[in-house]
């Protein structure tokens, strides 16, 4: 199983989407959508511009 993004609507009926590592533990979630394509917009963000964010070490 490789990482992956996972788009599921919740209780509320709002779309949301969880990234799964190759193990299936849950790294992280997403706020709800309105719409689904909110949420695969918000992936696709993700995914541009990730590798270039900066790490923010409040811990000193």
């Amino acid at each position: 199983m490789a990482y992956k993004f996972e788009v599921y609507k919740d209780k509320a009926g709002e779309f949301r989407f969880r990234f799964k590592a190759s193990n299936g533990e849950i790294m992280f979630g997403s706020e709800g959508y309105a719409q689904k394509a909110s949420a695969l917009s918000a992936i696709d963000s993700i995914k541009k511009h990730a590798p270039a964010a900066d790490i923010d070490d409040q811990i000193k």
